[in-house]
């Protein structure tokens, strides 16, 4: 008897023994989602939107204290140069949102950033808020303080997963990760004296730091020019250095060129009032601090130099002399030199800087010869790549010198199964091309993620409209005057019209460089009737954007437009990934059997019956070898006694009695219109139904409806 409960209570240390093993199994064991969304800035916001309506497992993960903390500090100077532009003429959710680059899409027709602010221009301060805003009435999942310092994959029976671990050691574990971390490091460029500048990320925002001084800045891009700005009526001279010369966005169309907000220094500098630009190497250069500050000033003539010039192309061969300015300040002046005129170590340190280390000395005229008293680097920034380990790291893309990770045209990073890269950092795709790297164009290609995401995971197909091939060109003149996705990710994102005879399957802001990808991709077999793809285009012939002749107003020479205009190609087949790699230089997608542009518009409104809509409908009916005018009933009735077999639109809308109008007035759209039921800027995903004005009856009052020609 004694030995019972002796075994009894050996028995109940074992059970509470293995009790508080499994209890610490599952504290260690790793939060699990299907979704982790790395960063709650814009990009991770949008997908979590999105994640949230699907009914998703996912979290968001931030390591600061609220959303959007990049605009906590940046731009330094607090202005952003996203347009937001609150009054177009028009109600169109859609429409509007190809002038407001700050909202982000949603279901809440009030969830917009006006809400915050009305301002043109609006101050960085106002974006965290719009996105805390965001996040608290769309109830998004996300976690704060939660400083993701590792991210690896494994390897586990249920297939890739991705682990992340935070400063504090919780883990968190997911099949799919989305990074949307933005970028944050400072981009940085080895020269010698590169200690002695100051970072476009810590230099005083308070002009009269720079009362009189003379100031150099490297580099030319927004953040360059946005602080040159900000001192130009308190610096002596302000200059601005780097390889390239200026790029101005109203000639290149690109965005994240120099905008005209920033760029007051132009008129100084045309203007010969001290300020300047100048063009040279950056690894080529040096940052020298000379202590007696004389100046370069041989006393007999220099020996012949060999080298390259800030300022000019090509070598020099030049003698020279001159002397700089007095010194400011106790510690003496900045001088830009060329690293090859540094010669030994003191001098590479600055403490040996004689005027034959000055290039001033060797050619007079030399552009940067006199001294600064301040240097500034505006060098951009690139994507933090520390925090990923072997197995999970992205390669560095080929573009932008390498600074953003590499990633498929689905937005999948290379090599890294189930991670993709979201928002600004996924810029590799269209860098310099189209918008993809902004708030405006990313807001679009985080939805068409998540599309790729529905149909690989969840076997949700692509959202598609099916259409009557009679209905296709009212409903591709609706696209291109309404639809925001492709207008503002031009090149980049376009729609897919899948034609099956007498009817088609109409899909929305598809990525065009993964059209070769698009059954496994959307989930949509390419009939063998081809396919049609609509983008929108700038032309590829460079004109002066604001010199004579820049636009193109003849319909028949539509191929030649330069500014932003809707592009349609036909394929009777898929193209293939050899023929994506080469498709002509400049060209979105590879040469179709046929293709139509649309001409340019001065309001960007195809909306002319002559110019845009009987074109148009001449191309749809080449590519579909089938009639698409459409009739008025009378006309209808006419052709039915006198055709064995009449158009397409009467034998549906007249004889298969689902309605023709009857009076000879031409549909157009009203311009205040708002936008059908079920279609606002997310539409496509709950897959839509027709708007009244597409509907059978509808159609036979299209633009090109009193052409019968």
């Amino acid at each position: 008897m004694d030995r019972f409960p002796a075994a009894l209570l050996l028995f109940l240390v074992l059970l509470l023994s293995a009790a508080i093993g499994l209890v610490r199994a599952v504290i260690d064991q790793p939060d699990r989602y299907d979704y982790c969304v790395l960063g709650a800035g814009p990009a991770g916001m949008q997908a979590g939107h999105f994640l949230a309506k699907a009914n998703r497992n996912y979290v968001i993960l931030e390591r600061n204290s609220g959303p959007g903390s990049f605009f906590n500090i940046y731009p330094r100077h607090r202005k952003l140069i996203s347009i937001n532009k609150i009054y177009t003429g028009r109600r169109n959710r859609e429409f509007n949102l190809r002038h407001d680059w700050n909202s982000l899409l949603s279901d809440r027709p009030d969830l917009l950033f006006q809400r915050i602010s009305r301002d043109l221009y609006p101050p960085a301060d106002a974006y965290p808020r719009y996105l805390s805003l965001f996040a608290e009435e769309l109830g998004l999942e996300v976690r704060y303080g939660v400083d993701v310092g590792r991210v690896r994959a494994v390897q586990t029976p249920s297939g890739r997963r991705y682990m992340l671990t935070d400063r504090k050691g919780t883990e968190y574990s997911c099949r799919v990760l989305l990074v949307s971390t933005g970028l944050w490091d400072p981009q940085k460029v080895e020269f010698p004296g590169r200690d002695l500048t100051e970072g476009y990320e810590a230099v005083s925002v308070d002009p009269e730091d720079f009362v009189d001084q003379a100031v150099l800045i490297l580099g030319k891009g927004n953040s360059a020019f946005e602080t040159a700005q900000s001192i130009l009526g308190r610096a002596s001279r302000v200059h601005l250095y780097s390889p390239s010369p200026v790029r101005l966005a109203w000639q290149t169309h690109y965005v994240g060129d120099l905008r005209a907000v920033n760029n007051e220094l132009l008129d100084t500098y045309q203007l010969k009032s001290l300020d300047g630009l100048v063009e040279g190497g950056l690894e080529d250069i040096a940052i020298v601090r000379r202590h007696d500050d004389q100046g370069p000033h041989p006393s007999t003539p220099p020996p012949r130099r060999r080298g390259r010039r800030a300022g000019g192309a090509g070598p020099r061969e030049t003698e020279g002399e001159g002397r700089g300015e007095g010194r400011k300040g106790g510690g003496g002046r900045l001088y830009l030199t060329l690293a090859d005129l540094l010669d030994n170590q003191d001098v590479r340190n600055g403490s040996r800087v004689a005027a034959a280390n000055l290039p001033a000395y060797h050619y007079d005229n030399f552009s940067l010869r006199q001294p600064y008293d301040r240097v500034i680097t505006c060098l951009g920034f690139t994507f933090n790549f520390s925090i990923f380990d072997g197995s999970a790291r992205p390669p560095n893309s080929e573009v932008a010198r390498g600074r953003l990770p590499a990633v498929s045209p689905w937005y999948e990073g290379r090599g890294t199964p189930g991670l993709f890269i979201l928002g600004t950092a996924a810029h590799s795709r269209d860098y310099r091309s189209s918008a993809g790297g902004f708030i405006h164009g990313f807001r679009y290609t985080v939805r068409a993620v998540h599309r790729v995401l529905e149909q690989r995971y969840h076997g949700n197909r692509w959202p598609s409209t099916p259409l009557s091939v009679t209905q296709l060109h009212s409903w591709i003149l609706r696209r291109v005057n309404e639809a925001s996705g492709p207008y503002q990710m031009f090149g980049v994102l376009g729609d897919v019209v899948l034609l099956k005879g007498s009817q088609c399957e109409y899909l929305e802001e598809f990525p065009v460089q993964a059209l070769p990808q698009l059954p496994s991709l959307a989930g949509h077999p390419v009939p063998q009737g081809g396919l049609l793809v609509l983008v929108m285009q700038y032309g590829l012939n460079r004109s002066d954007s604001l010199g004579p002749g820049r636009s193109e107003s003849e319909w028949t020479q539509a191929w030649r437009s330069n500014f932003l205009h809707p592009v349609l190609y036909y394929y009777d087949r898929l193209p293939t990934e050899r023929d994506m790699r080469r498709r002509p230089a400049g060209w979105p997608l590879p040469r179709p059997k046929a293709v139509h542009h649309m001409i340019e518009d001065f309001l960007t409104e195809w909306d002319g019956p002559v110019s845009h809509g009987q074109p148009l409908r001449r191309f749809l009916e080449h590519c579909l070898r089938t009639d698409l005018r459409a009739f008025y009933a009378e006309t209808c009735f006419l052709l039915s006694l006198t055709h064995r077999r009449p158009p397409p639109f009467c034998q549906r809308g007249y004889l298969e009695r689902q309605g023709v109008a009857g009076e000879a007035r031409a549909w157009r759209p009203p311009r205040d219109e708002a936008p059908p039921s079920g279609h606002d800027s997310d539409s496509s995903e709950a897959g839509p139904s027709l708007p009244s004005y597409l509907s059978p009856a509808g159609t036979s009052v299209s633009l090109g409806s009193k052409l019968e020609l």
